[in-house]
């Protein structure tokens, strides 16, 4: 009991302490104190952690994580705007320092020839990273931590009493695959359109945020054992199983749309190179995959 509350304690502050690191480089970089409004996003979060601790002694549900809704709700928004700024002030950004190399990154680590001890260093080390490394690193830097954080926090979240720990390691592992995918999609696609339309960017933004919701639900380890030993119900949309939801979730969520933004900056933006060719392949097997797989689960299960 006492381990469940630490962990459901501590991943939730690992949440709040990467939106309040968000926030704080928004701020920063619009130079706005206006922004730290965003901090109120943050709340819910905090009120969810006081009533799942209270009701459900700090246990997550089994097909729907609030803690992880709300910690996207509390850190994407910032994300956004980094990006749109950092679209609109590319040509800012070519005297920053890249972590492309060892000798860049030890140098963040390090203060006028000492490493850092003291809080006070760690202060002004976390102030040199501001001014110094590159805002498309920052905000690389925030997506991947924001994925890790994600799959960790839901693999040390308590889970529901329903939630196996063979379903929850078959949920970590889709979460692996899933977020190298959402990562690789957002950094190329977004590279790749360098002087395009901003609507193109709010579309790739969206279509980013839309397969984040991923993560908070766990359709894919839906039990399906009742359902088999029950008697089959009169329609087809009452005997859904679990491979069916995960096979639609994939479809819609993910590769489906993924597929779409690819296809558009080639033929529209007539963006083409080795890698985007790969990758839309990629898409579109997986989605001919899922159409052919959820085609069977149908006449499966109807027959």
């Amino acid at each position: 009991m006492f381990f469940q509350f630490i962990c459901a304690v501590v991943t939730r502050s690992l949440f709040l302490l990467l939106s309040l690191i968000g926030v704080w480089r928004v701020v920063w970089v619009k130079d706005h104190g206006l922004y730290w409004l965003l901090t109120g996003l943050c709340l819910p979060l905090v009120v969810e952690m006081i009533l799942t601790l209270k009701r459900r002694r700090g246990k997550d549900y089994k097909w729907f994580s609030p803690a992880i809704f709300l910690f996207l709700v509390s850190i994407i928004p910032s994300l956004w705007i980094l990006e749109l700024h950092h679209q609109e002030n590319k040509s800012t950004d070519s005297r920053c320092e890249k972590l492309d190399s060892t000798e860049n990154i030890k140098s963040i680590f390090k203060l006028q020839g000492h490493h850092v001890f003291s809080l006070y260093d760690l202060f002004l080390c976390l102030h040199t990273t501001q001014t110094s490394v590159c805002a498309n690193d920052w905000i690389l830097a925030l997506h991947q931590i924001l994925l890790i954080l994600l799959i960790i926090g839901k693999w040390l979240l308590p889970a529901a009493g329903e939630l196996t720990r063979d379903q929850l390691s078959q949920l970590l592992l889709i979460f692996v695959g899933t977020a190298a995918d959402i990562l690789e999609f957002t950094s190329e696609t977004l590279t790749d359109m360098k002087d395009s339309s901003p609507a193109m960017v709010y579309i790739i933004l969206g279509v980013w945020t839309w397969s984040m919701l991923q993560f908070p639900l766990h359709l894919s380890v839906m039990a399906g054992s009742s359902d088999q030993a029950s008697e089959p119900a009169p329609s087809l949309l009452s005997n859904l199983r679990t491979d069916i939801w995960s096979t639609v979730e994939a479809l819609l969520i993910q590769d489906g749309p993924f597929l779409v933004v690819r296809l558009t900056v080639m033929i529209y933006f007539n963006v083409v190179h080795q890698m985007l060719i790969f990758f839309a392949i990629k898409n579109l097997l997986v989605v001919l995959l899922n159409i052919y797989r959820l085609a069977v689960l149908i006449c499966d299960r109807s027959s």
